[in-house]
Formats: C-alpha cells, structure tokens, sequence
C-alpha cells in the first residue's frame, strides 16, 4: 500500500534550497527577475540584482535586506558593466554559484520583414542574445574552480514557435536556446550546468504595454490548463528549481512555463 509522509514532504517544500548560494540576476529590478530575486532570498541565497532601473533594484534590495541582498547597475549590452556585475558579486559574497541571465526586451509587435529597421532588430538580439553571451563568458570565468553551479537563461515560448511576436525578438529566442546547447556541451565538463527558461506571456508592466493588454487580456492566451493563470512567480518557481540541486541532472534543457499553449493548435482543436 502506497503511502506518503505528508510531514516530511510539507518539510522538504519549506526548506531553504539555496542555502549557501551566491545568485546574479539580470533584469532583476522588475517582472520575472524581481519574483526570482525574492523567492531566491527567500530559499537562502545571497542575491545580486543587476538592472539598469537603479531606483527600483535599490528598492528590492532595502525591502529584502542589506545581507542578503545587493545592488549593481548594469546594461547586458555593456561588456564592461556585465563584468562588473560578476565581479562585485565574488567581491561581496566571495563566489557564483547562479546566474540568471533574465534582462530581455520586446520588440515592435509583428513588424513587416520589409518594414523593421536593422538597428531595431540589432537592439532586441544585443539585449536578449548577446547579453547573455556575455553574461555566461564572464560568470563561467569565476564558476570553472567550483562545482554544483548553474547558468540560466529567460528564453520564451517564442524559442519553439513562430508567428507570436516580432522577427527580432523571435530570432533573439531562438538563439538563446541554440546557445544554451552549445554552452552545456562546453561546461558541463567544468560542472556548470546550464539550462533556459520559456514562459508564456506574463503580465509584467513590459508585457502588458508591449501587447497593449490588461491583466485579462493576458489571460486569454492561455487555451489548454483551465483556470490557470501564469504569473512571474510561476516562472521563479521553475528557475529555482533549475538552480537547485534537484536539478542535478538537467543539463541543456529549455524547460517550457506555458500552460501547455506550445502543445496546442491555437486555430484547430475536436475538443472545443
């Protein structure tokens, strides 16, 4: 007879996972990466919030506590401030264990090929793609002496599908997860696990404006879990699960926060 030690379970739910940890979380001053940073705090990890909103990371950082958590100015498009950022993480916490490479942008909502501008598609892959070249080149520097240590990259549904957005953002996916690949081959060698993330439309403050919808409208994009509703929390829920040990053997994976919208035929369904 199968039975379940309800105890034990509730103990292992509420228990610090990152005790011990130092995380860097990029775009951590809103959205997806502020629910990260807090829920990090929470399981015990010693935080850096990296953004370029200076007001609001400060913020976080005072509502959290000066010990657990600090604050460091960064554009990902900037090697120079992205070397910073991991730097003052070692300088302060004395390692990395986490990076969260979760700073991103959206682009112009289905721009025409013959209409976007090189330098708008240019924007959206500097901040989305090579931003988290750039954070996985300098956090792998400081991760090689250790083990157990993991790089994370907010990707998105639109690394599996097409037609969700604008080309630029589309394509700067896509490539995240091409380079999360390419980096578990390299670093997994060094015992750096390295994975992405890929929600579904959540209703941040950037979402919201750049789809012109309310907290509904997010809503009803979701066409397969019924009542379920994602929410940036949903979201730092999978990362921390990729950042902890539990994880152990997840390597290269683009784990999917969706609802289950990437399965379905949006236009087709018998079950209507």
């Amino acid at each position: 007879m199968f039975s379940v030690d309800y105890e034990y379970c509730t103990n292992k739910l509420n228990e610090s996972r990152l005790e011990g940890k130092v995380a860097l979380i990029t775009g951590a001053a809103t959205g997806i990466g502020e629910s990260t940073a807090r829920l990090f705090a929470k399981h015990g990890a010693k935080v850096l919030v990296a953004d370029v909103n200076d007001e609001l990371g400060e913020k976080i950082c005072k509502e959290l506590g000066p010990s657990s958590t600090s604050f460091v100015h960064c554009d990902v498009t900037k090697e120079s401030d992205v070397e910073t950022a991991v730097n003052t993480a070692v300088a302060k916490f004395g390692k990395l264990d986490i990076l969260h490479n979760n700073a991103g942008i959206g682009g112009v909502p289905n721009p025409s090929i013959l209409e976007i501008e090189k330098s708008e598609f240019e924007k959206i892959i500097n901040v989305n793609l090579v931003g988290a070249f750039l954070g996985a080149k300098h956090a792998a520097r400081v991760m090689f002496p250790n083990r157990r240590v993991n790089i994370i990259t907010t990707a998105s549904t639109c690394s599996k599908i097409g037609r969700g957005t604008s080309h630029n953002y589309v394509s700067s996916k896509h490539g995240v997860v091409g380079l999360t690949k390419n980096l578990a081959v390299e670093l997994g060698q060094h015992g750096i696990r390295v994975n992405c993330v890929s929600p579904h439309v959540v209703p941040t403050r950037q979402s919201k404006e750049f789809y012109k919808m309310d907290d509904e409208g997010c809503r009803g994009v979701y066409s397969v879990l019924k009542g379920v509703y994602l929410q940036p929390e949903d979201v730092a829920e999978a990362v921390l699960f990729l950042a902890s040990d539990e994880s152990k053997c997840v390597h290269g994976h683009n784990l999917f926060v969706d609802g289950g919208v990437t399965i379905a035929n949006s236009k087709f369904s018998m079950f209507d």
